[in-house]
Parts: structure tokens; C-alpha cells; sequence
């Protein structure tokens, strides 16, 4: 009789109980101990960890399942993934061998196994695992772009071409396959076709910084130096003083030629996996995103922009420490180490090293007083942790070095101006909103913010309702815009407009307890006592600011009327003017 291996059910309920014991900490990868012998408890436990992004202890408890089930499937592909994610791509090449033995066309291990030849230079094997792969629109334009490549690495660079010009599929491939054609037709030496292509590329899409570079380097080399700068400056217009751009004018000004951005079928197939993992990064496709520029990393580490696209996805993901360590790896000669000193900086405040990033900061901007970039992530890490003396002081030094503000500049204006009302300097803030908001007459975070100072205020009351009622319209969504709409109207007597408001800010963003104080103080005056009382424990429970509390269970214990309020504003208004 043969023994059958538990479900992933049974083993769940057999280990539960040892389970539910474990401490929180153990999901963090330092806290992982050495083997538990629990296949529930490892199972749970990198479940855990992956929906904490935390791929360090997720691969350490998946490696544990593997040893203690090492034929189950699922197991082995979440192990993959969660390898590949976390750039452990040797360890993950291993196991995509024997993924394929089990499902022949499996797209991610197809894909790392491809990328394992291109960089051996084995292309025929690449261009079989692509061919193997089972594709969808991501799919089909990845593993055609990557085929190409291969076939340019082969010495095919006619074939390479046909290959993409054949590929058909929406419109957002079309800038792609200008740009990888151009750029294997110029690292192929074919001047004049690879031109035309990356000058198509270009205008397909004004804004990539990377079509913008490669169609100026080609330029650069083909007796159009001044079609290189013009290149550049349309970009600058866009955003402004770009490391990259100004090293690339530095260089072309200096009468000097800018090598092709991409050289061999290697450093081009980093470039597919980067520019995919980049948009994927964008639109919501996080693990993939993570996939694609791991990969892109291993096959061509010194890619200028990969390692710092997947530094600034740790940091959307709420992963300072992972991100840290990959921005320490950008090269001191790279035109970005000084943008990756800068959020490195950042992030170190992110993990509590609040006075080694503000060292780092410091020490750049005394080595250039004139860096803007280090002077605002000094503010807004001073900002953050409420010094608002200190950042109104900061966000000034900034805006001294800006002889004409633009529309662009609004936001120092606006942070700066926070940081005045927070210090209690509110003629410099007022000064500060007005001028963003002239900058940026639509801007909703400054309508907001001055729109509901004054009403707080008891000044400007219908300047100041209107400008929040404009937020509220330009953002619908936004919990605390609302929240500011519904607080507004309660700060002026209108009690019932002010429920259906905070009851929209609720819904959208159900665990402020901000909000839900706010809703049940709405409901108090309303005459819905008990539904008043529930909000407030429900605040209670959201571990609101210390102040906050204190009045919060007073409210419970004791009523609205228990704690100090001031009078609506509108009242207020009219004593002031002896009415």
C-alpha cells in the first residue's frame, strides 16, 4: 500500500495550534529559525511573509517546505517566484529546470531559462525557451524583443528586424519595437536605418528618456550634434536638469561623441526586461515588475537605470532596507550616484537612522550648496517628523536657488507653507498656499489646505468653503480631501451636510481614525448618540495621536459636550464683528 503525502488542508489542521504561537517577529527573515520541522507552520508562515513582501523570510520558509515536501508542485513554483523576486536567479535557475519537466510550457521559468542562455550566449537554446513559452500581450512582446536580440547576438541582424516588424499587437507596442530595432540596426553599424528607426521611436514617445538618449547618441555619431542637443533640451523641458541629459550635453558640448546605448545581445535583452519590469512597476504588476528587473540585473549589472527602477520599487512597497542595499550598488561613477546618495538618504530616515541620513544630506549639500535635490529631501524628511521650524528653514533654502518659480515649483511653495501653519506662523503660511496656488490655481492639496485654514479660522468662509468644495470635485476620492469638506461644514454649523460627507470619507477610508472621530462627533450633533458612540470606539481602536485619545474617551465616557469645542465659525464670525 503506498503512502499518500497530506494535503495542504490536513496539514494546516494538524499544525495550527504550533501555529497560532508563533510570535509576529518570526515572519522577518532574521528572526527565521534554523529548520521548523512544521509543514503548516512553514506553509502559513511564507504565506505570511509574502503578503508582507517580505521575499527574504518567504524564501527561507519556503526552502523549509521544499525539504519537508520536496515533490509538491506548488511548493516548487512558489519557491521559483519568490527566489526570482528576491534576485537569488542561481538559486531560481535551478529550479525552473525542473519546473519545465513538470509543465513543459511554463512561461516564467521558460523566460529565466532563456535569459540563463543569453547570457551564456547560447542562442538557439534562448530563442527555444521563448518559442516553449506560453505568451499573452506582456508574453508575446517580451519574448519576441528577447528573440531578436538573440538573433543580432548570432550575427542575424537582418533577421532580428523582420522579427520585430512582424510581431503585431495594441498600440503600446509600437514604441518598443521602434526603439529595439533602432538600437540592435545601431549596434549593428548600419547607420542610416538605425536613425530612422530611434528617430521614430523618439517622436512615439516623447517622454522615454531612454528613446531620447538613444536616438541623441546616434546623432552624436552621425554628424547631427545638433540634433542631439535639440533631442535633449525638449526633454529637459519636460523634466528638468536629469543627471543623465546634463552628462550627455556636458560631453557633446565638449565636442565629444556618446557610444550606442546598447552594445551587445546581453546589455539589449537587460534593456527588454528593464523597460517591461519598468512599466510593469508602473501599472500595478509589482511581482513581475520585481521578476523582469531582477533578471535584467543579473544578465547586465552595470544597466544604468535597472538598479535604480527596482530600488524605487522596493520603496513603493514600503521596503526601505531592501531598497538601501541596492542603491549602495549604483557605481560612484555613474551620472545617478548622486540621485541614489539622495534617496538612499531617504530611506535610511524610512528604517529610523534619522541622523545618518540627515549626516549624508547635510554633507552633500555642504559639498554643493546648490543641491536642490538633497536640500528638499532633507525638508521633507524634517517635515515628516514634525520639525516644522526646522523645514520651513530647509524648503526656503530650496526656494532661493529658484530665481523665477514656475507652475512646476508649487509644491515647495506648498510644503513650505505647511511647515509655517505647523510652527504657528501663519502669515508666512497664508503667503506661501497663495503663492502655489497662483503657480497652480487647480492644485486640489493647496485648495484644500488654505481653503480650510481660513474656515477653520472663521476667515473667508465662502472663499474658503468653495476652495474646498473645488478639491473635493477634482478629487473625489481622496478620503482626506473629503474628510476636509465634511470637517468644514461642521466647523460652520451645518451638521447634516457635514454627516453625508464624512460618511463619503468613511467609505473611503474606513480606518482613519481621524475620520471616524470626526463622523462621530457629526452624528452627536445630529441627534444619533449611539451611532456616535460607536465611532468613537471605532477611532479609539485605530491608535489615534496620544492628545486625540485622551479626548476621544472622554467623548465616550462622558458625551461631545465633556470635552472643550469652540463655536462654529460662522457664529464666531459674527461676535467678532459685534453681531
Amino acid at each position: 500500500m503506498t503512502t499518500r503525502r497530506p494535503t495542504f488542508s490536513a496539514a494546516l489542521a494538524a499544525g495550527l495550534a504550533a501555529v497560532l504561537t508563533l510570535s509576529p517577529g518570526l515572519a522577518r527573515a532574521e528572526a527565521v529559525p534554523d529548520f521548523d520541522t512544521s509543514l503548516a507552520g512553514n506553509y502559513l508562515a511564507a504565506r505570511l511573509a509574502s503578503t508582507e513582501r517580505d521575499q527574504d523570510a518567504a524564501v527561507v520558509y519556503l526552502r523549509n517546505l521544499m525539504k519537508l515536501d520536496a515533490r509538491n508542485e506548488e511548493i516548487l513554483e512558489r519557491t521559483f517566484f519568490a527566489m526570482l523576486m528576491d534576485g537569488q536567479i542561481d538559486d531560481a535557475m535551478k529550479l525552473a529546470d525542473r519546473l519545465v519537466k513538470i509543465d513543459r510550457t511554463h512561461r516564467v521559468a521558460r523566460l529565466a531559462l532563456a535569459v540563463r542562455s543569453i547570457k551564456k550566449a547560447h542562442y538557439q537554446t534562448a530563442r527555444t525557451n521563448l518559442a516553449l513559452s506560453v505568451r499573452g500581450p506582456i508574453g508575446d512582446l517580451t519574448a519576441t524583443l528577447l528573440a531578436a536580440w538573440t538573433f543580432f547576438g548570432s550575427g542575424n541582424t537582418k533577421g532580428a528586424v523582420e522579427l520585430i516588424d512582424r510581431l503585431e499587437g495594441p498600440d503600446w507596442y509600437a514604441p518598443m519595437k521602434e526603439l529595439h530595432a533602432g538600437l540592435i540596426l545601431d549596434a549593428a553599424g548600419q547607420k542610416k536605418e538605425a536613425g530612422r528607426r530611434l528617430e521614430a521611436a523618439m517622436k512615439a514617445d516623447p517622454g522615454s528618456l531612454r528613446a531620447i538618449d538613444a536616438y541623441a547618441r546616434w546623432a552624436s555619431r552621425n554628424d547631427n550634434t545638433e540634433a542631439a542637443l535639440a533631442a535633449y533640451a525638449a526633454f529637459d523641458k519636460q523634466l528638468p536638469n536629469h543627471p543623465i541629459v546634463l552628462a550627455a550635453i556636458k560631453e557633446l558640448k565638449a565636442g565629444k561623441q556618446l557610444p550606442p546605448l546598447v552594445k551587445t545581445a546581453q546589455e539589449g535583452s537587460s534593456e527588454v526586461l528593464y523597460g517591461l519590469g519598468a512599466t510593469l512597476g508602473r501599472q500595478g504588476g509589482e511581482d513581475l515588475a520585481l521578476v523582469y528587473l531582477q533578471l535584467a540585473i543579473w544578465l547586465y549589472p552595470e544597466h544604468p537605470f535597472a538598479s535604480l527602477t527596482l530600488a524605487d520599487l522596493y520603496e513603493q512597497l514600503k521596503q526601505p532596507a531592501k531598497a538601501i542595499e541596492v542603491y549602495e550598488t549604483v557605481p560612484d561613477s555613474s551620472p545617478l550616484k548622486r540621485n541614489a546618495q539622495v534617496q538612499l538618504a531617504v530611506n535610511l530616515d524610512a528604517t529610523d537612522h534619522y541622523n545618518e541620513a540627515r549626516k549624508q544630506l547635510e554633507k552633500m549639500i555642504a559639498a554643493d550648496p546648490k543641491d536642490i535635490e538633497a536640500i528638499i529631501a532633507l525638508g521633507k524628511i524634517q517635515q515628516t517628523r514634525k520639525m516644522f521650524s526646522e523645514c520651513a528653514g530647509t524648503y526656503s533654502k530650496a526656494i532661493a536657488l529658484i530665481p523665477q518659480p514656475t507652475r512646476g515649483n508649487w509644491a515647495l511653495f506648498y510644503f513650505r507653507g505647511v511647515c509655517n501653519e505647523r510652527s504657528k506662523n501663519w502669515p508666512a503660511a497664508e503667503a506661501d498656499l497663495k503663492k502655489a496656488l497662483e503657480l497652480n490655481p487647480d492644485q486640489p492639496h493647496v485648495l484644500n489646505y488654505l481653503g480650510y485654514s481660513w474656515v477653520d479660522q472663521g476667515t473667508n468662509l465662502d472663499q474658503g468653503l468653495d476652495m474646498i468644495r473645488k478639491a473635493a470635485k477634482l478629487r473625489p476620492d481622496d478620503g482626506p480631501i473629503v474628510d476636509s469638506l465634511g470637517w468644514a461644514y461642521y466647523r460652520t454649523g451645518r451638521y447634516e451636510d457635514a454627516v453625508v460627507q464624512l460618511e463619503r470619507a468613511i467609505e473611503l477610508m474606513p480606518q482613519d481614525p481621524v475620520i471616524n472621530d470626526h463622523l462621530g462627533d457629526a452624528y452627536w450633533k445630529v441627534g444619533r448618540k449611539l451611532e456616535a458612540g460607536f465611532q468613537w470606539n471605532h477611532a479609539r481602536d485605530l491608535k489615534p495621536e496620544p492628545d486625540d485619545l485622551a479626548k476621544i474617551v472622554q467623548k465616550i465616557d462622558k458625551g461631545l459636550d465633556s470635552v472643550d469645542q469652540p463655536p462654529p465659525v460662522s457664529k464666531a464670525e459674527e461676535q467678532q464683528k459685534g453681531g
